[in-house]
């Protein structure tokens, strides 16, 4: 535990469409990327007919939110324009509400008007920004929806002492719920993510859902030699570390094993 900071305890749910998510149980969030150019191939999907079918298996196979990407955020990749960011959005999102209408929705961007389409034309439920930028907060406050911010910090002390601030900014704009996620892989070397990866109890201290997204990320391929396609059961390993430690969210690729992951942990919790 960090000197002079107390735990409080995860907040147990979060505000959806005027819905309670109870976040007392682990949640698994599927991935859909609409890029060309996603770090791994198999979340790749470009078509509607590829769009739906991904969305209808995520939902099948028990995730919780479905986590909608138009913009490639790979180490040294370069951001598409706008427009097509927009382009990708509006077919993906109004395709996964027509496929999977009850499924909760998350948007991942990091340009305020972006978010602000998403959500209001679109049908997105949750804005997942990994620009963390104040406009962004401003936005997240006029759309009234919980908001996923990440850090790019590097070590533990920085990341609670940065969200902190950025905390109090939300909560003075008036941003109800928010969701906190380490950034694993953003502005890290492997040696931070993994020592962070052993902190994320310590990061429970900010009282609010945590979370975590290694889903065959380079940290996990580095230490095993093996390349993204090969990387589940590492990515398995973690997500299930990242659980025992309190872990609310895991962002995933593979939706199955996680749901799995989940289910055996709270049978072992009775």
């Amino acid at each position: 535990m960090i000197d002079g900071m107390k735990k409080t305890g995860n907040s147990k749910s979060i505000c959806v469409r005027g819905r309670l998510m109870d976040m007392s149980r682990p949640r698994v969030m599927g991935i859909l990327n609409v890029t060309p150019d996603s770090f791994f191939a198999g979340s790749r999907v470009q078509t509607e007919e590829a769009i739906a079918d991904r969305a209808r298996q995520m939902v099948t196979e028990g995730a919780d939110i479905i986590d909608v990407g138009a913009c490639s955020t790979r180490p040294g990749s370069e951001p598409v324009e706008e427009q097509e960011e927009l382009r990708r959005l509006e077919l993906a999102l109004k395709t996964v509400r027509r496929e999977v209408p009850d499924a909760v929705v998350s948007v991942d961007t990091f340009r305020p008007q972006v978010a602000l389409r998403c959500v209001e034309e679109w049908g997105a439920d949750i804005i997942n920004d990994v620009g963390h930028g104040e406009e962004m907060f401003r936005m997240a406050a006029r759309l009234r929806v919980p908001y996923i911010l990440m850090s790019t910090e590097g070590d533990l002390l920085s990341m609670l002492k940065t969200w902190a601030g950025e905390v109090e900014k939300l909560r003075a704009l008036g941003v109800a719920d928010i969701i906190l996620d380490p950034g694993f892989g953003f502005g890290k070397s492997l040696e931070q993510n993994h020592r962070l990866m052993g902190q994320l109890e310590d990061m429970q201290v900010m009282g609010l859902p945590l979370l975590v997204g290694i889903s065959r990320k380079s940290m996990i391929s580095k230490v095993l030699n093996r390349p993204a396609e090969e990387c589940l059961n590492g990515t398995t390993v973690l997500n299930t570390m990242a659980l025992m430690q309190g872990a609310s969210i895991l962002r995933v690729h593979d939706v199955r094993p996680a749901v799995e992951a989940v289910k055996l942990l709270l049978c072992n919790k009775h």
